[in-house]
C-alpha cells in the first residue's frame, strides 16, 4: 500500500502547529448561525515568553457556523493587537540574545491546516521599543491585514 506524500505532509504539519498559549477572555457574536456556533470576535491574552511583564492583547475572527463547529472552517485574516508593560522588563544575560532576533511570540491556526495568526516580535534598539506584529500566513499566500502595537521599556 502505497502512502501519499501530500498526506502525510497535512497530518506532520497539523501536529507540529501548536499555539503558543494564550487565555481567552470574551467574545462577542458577530452573525448568528443556524447550525453551529455563531461567528464572533474572540479576545484573548498571552504573554511575552521571553521577556516578564509584557502582555498583549489580540482580538481575532472566529468563523462559526457547522463547519466552523468542527474545527473545519478557515477564519478570516482580520485581528486586532495591543501589547503593554505591567511591571519591570527583566532583561538579562539569558534572555538578551532575544532582543537581536526576530522572533514568533504567538501563533494560533486559523483554518485545518494551512493559516495562522501570528505575532511577531521585533526590538527598536534606537528607540528601546519592542514591536509587535500580527499577521496571518498561509503556505500558499499570506494576507496584508495586519496589526501592529509597540512597547517602550521604561523599567528593567
Amino acid at each position: 500500500m502505497k502512502i501519499n506524500i501530500a498526506i502525510i505532509t497535512i497530518i506532520i504539519t497539523y501536529l507540529f502547529s501548536i499555539s503558543l498559549y494564550a487565555e481567552e477572555i470574551g467574545s462577542v457574536n458577530t452573525a448568528f448561525k443556524i447550525f453551529g456556533p455563531n461567528h464572533k470576535i474572540v479576545v484573548e491574552v498571552f504573554e511575552d515568553p521571553d521577556f516578564k511583564n509584557i502582555t498583549c492583547y489580540i482580538s481575532r475572527a472566529k468563523t462559526g457556523g457547522f463547519t466552523g463547529g468542527l474545527g473545519l472552517a478557515e477564519d478570516t485574516s482580520d485581528a486586532a493587537l495591543a501589547c503593554q508593560q505591567i511591571g519591570p522588563v527583566e532583561i538579562n544575560a539569558k534572555n538578551i540574545q532575544n532582543i537581536t532576533h526576530t522572533k514568533i511570540v504567538f501563533r494560533k491556526r486559523t483554518s485545518l491546516v494551512f493559516k495562522k495568526l501570528q505575532v511577531v516580535r521585533f526590538f527598536d534598539h534606537k528607540h528601546n521599543t519592542f514591536i509587535y506584529l500580527s499577521y496571518s500566513d498561509k503556505i500558499v499566500n499570506g494576507s496584508p491585514k495586519n496589526a501592529l502595537s509597540a512597547v517602550a521599556i521604561r523599567h528593567y
